[in-house]
């Protein structure tokens, strides 16, 4: 059970309680949003179940842009810090953060791995939360963006099951496309189930693996980067994106 938010359970956390500690949560988010707005930082909460494949989307941009953007991530976990070792060798500059039986990253242990992590010196800064499809919607971090990743083998109803995490949502990454082939996935009722939940449906298709969908991406985060701080034209591809050799990953 979540220490800090309760998971929805009332008799763990009162109802004020709750509303303290949402509002101190605010304040810290708004106080790191100040920092990543000041240094043109775009700020990105990376949400998602375990296995959707934030990790390997990450890997994935590293890949695609090598050195023409900076990036730059932390990444929420329970118990290790496996996905920001990940990270750090797929050239991306990384700090883990473990929750213990937190289900969630807050604004303040995103403020807390500031202090460690070179974060000014990157163009785009991903914070991948901890999985789950509910907690991580809650809090506010100071991201400019919420970009849900949605694996294919999740099935095409966790939109209507989940709708808060997708109501906030700006983008929707749907990932592994590549199994599509393999399943009986409906992506049809998915897009449905989105325009149902998001108030402005957006959705990418992508593909870890083989590099589909990479391009539109990168697109879509030169476009806020171009929305909230000095737009960033470089945000494009370095090279064509290659598969990985090692088996696939979530």
């Amino acid at each position: 059970m979540c220490e800090t938010c309760g998971c929805g359970d009332p008799e763990l956390v009162p109802v004020e309680l709750s509303r303290q500690l949402l509002a101190e949560n605010d304040r810290t988010a708004r106080h790191n949003r100040e920092h990543f707005e000041e240094a043109g930082v775009l700020a990105i909460n990376l949400m998602g179940s375990p296995g959707s494949g934030k990790t390997a989307l990450l890997e994935a941009l590293a890949r695609a842009v090598g050195t023409s953007v900076r990036l730059g991530a932390v990444s929420g976990d329970l118990a290790t810090d496996r996905d920001a070792e990940r990270l750090r060798a797929a050239g991306i500059p990384s700090v883990g953060i473990t929750t213990g039986s937190a289900c969630h990253l807050d604004a303040r242990l995103v403020h807390r791995a500031l202090h460690d992590f070179p974060w000014r010196d990157t163009d785009l800064f991903f914070i991948e939360n901890v999985g789950n499809l509910v907690c991580p919607a809650i809090y506010d971090l100071g991201q400019a963006a919420n970009v849900v990743v949605l694996s294919v083998t999740e099935g095409e109803d966790k939109p209507l099951k989940y709708p808060v995490m997708f109501l906030k949502a700006d983008l929707v990454v749907l990932t592994k496309v590549d199994l599509l082939p393999h399943l009986e996935f409906d992506l049809t009722a998915l897009q449905d189930a989105l325009e149902k939940v998001m108030p402005a449906p957006m959705m990418i298709a992508v593909s870890a693996r083989n590099g589909m969908g990479i391009v539109e991406l990168l697109s879509w985060l030169r476009d806020r980067r171009g929305a909230t701080s000095a737009p960033l034209s470089t945000i494009r591809p370095a090279r064509p994106v290659k598969a990985p050799s090692r088996s696939h990953r979530s």
